[in-house]
């Protein structure tokens, strides 16, 4: 039987209730370094204390460092603009770091625990936590992930699949959008459902919905299917919606945010009224094999210096 690539396990944990979000950027000189230094990081404490920690890195970066295994991916350099002036900032950064696990004290000791290791590489540039809400709501009230592939299915969603370059990792997007909560919670629920195309008792999909309406606007029977662990994030008075989605192929996750900016159809999302992207980054999250190649080198080198 053929042997298949694993995937970083903690990107399918679900049921997890806190999270942090730590996007770094490489030091001047330690270009070389930061993938082997990121990938002995998370092989040894992939579960450690309860927490799961995925990694990705910068295509390019990724691509440097292993030409022969990397996906086609690009970074987000350039922002998106609709006609409307809708933006998709791009921020990219080096690496990334997500955490994940039951209670965020041990999120919180492993976060800073991964900081102080890489500190001589890199620096974060970007950090978030984020939290559950009411289960599985994002801070709309609306059900968030409806779409979503079950757990048997988004494997063959997410992942690179086995006999191409990257087999076993996926291209990650993730974006921080922030909510205008007083706006949005101004608005009846009949006016939220038509905005999402949904119903916020159960998400159903509205028959009559509007053509600019979010389901519509990100449709995946048009851009393709994705894999999502959206989370909520910040405080009362400022706070909204981490988009965290996974892909085989960048070019879905592209085609959603120019139809969201309205490229597509010269219509933003209705969503984009009530939240706003601050961020926006792809990362090559690579297999749990690819990354512990370096970790196995790194050992044989030991052994042979020894």
């Amino acid at each position: 039987m053929r042997r298949v690539t694993q995937p970083q396990t903690g990107m399918f944990a679900l049921g997890t209730a806190a999270h942090a979000y730590l996007e770094f950027d490489a030091r001047p000189g330690a270009d070389d370094d930061l993938v082997p230094a990121v990938a002995r990081l998370r092989e040894p404490r992939t579960t450690m204390g309860g927490v799961n920690l995925v990694a990705g890195f910068r295509p390019e970066r990724w691509a440097r460092a292993v030409p022969d295994d990397a996906p086609a991916a690009t970074g987000f350099d350039r922002a998106i603009v609709g006609p409307t002036g809708v933006t998709m900032p791009a921020t990219q950064h080096d690496a990334l770091l997500w955490l994940s696990g039951s209670a965020y004290d041990v999120v919180f000791d492993a976060a800073r625990a991964a900081i102080t290791e890489l500190a001589p590489l890199a620096g974060v540039a970007e950090e978030t936590s984020s939290w559950a809400y009411h289960h599985d709501l994002d801070l709309t009230g609306f059900i968030d992930g409806t779409e979503n592939p079950t757990l048997l299915e988004a494997p063959e969603v997410a992942l690179v699949p086995e006999g191409t370059a990257g087999a076993g990792g996926t291209i990650l997007l993730v974006q921080k959008w922030v909510h205008d909560a007083p706006a949005w919670e101004g608005l009846s629920v009949g006016e939220q459902e038509q905005v999402l195309g949904r119903t916020k008792s159960d998400s159903t999909e509205l028959d009559d919905r509007r053509p600019d309406s979010h389901v519509a606007s990100t449709d995946q029977e048009r851009f393709g299917a994705i894999f999502r662990r959206n989370m909520p994030f910040g405080t009362v008075t400022d706070h909204g919606t981490m988009f965290v989605g996974f892909s085989a192929d960048q070019a879905r996750l592209v085609a959603m945010l120019e139809s969201m900016a309205g490229i597509t159809t010269g219509a933003p999302d209705a969503l984009t009224r009530f939240t706003r992207a601050v961020t926006g980054a792809f990362y090559v999250v690579p297999s749990s094999d690819a990354l512990r190649r370096w970790v196995v080198d790194d050992a044989r080198l030991g052994e042979g210096e020894a």
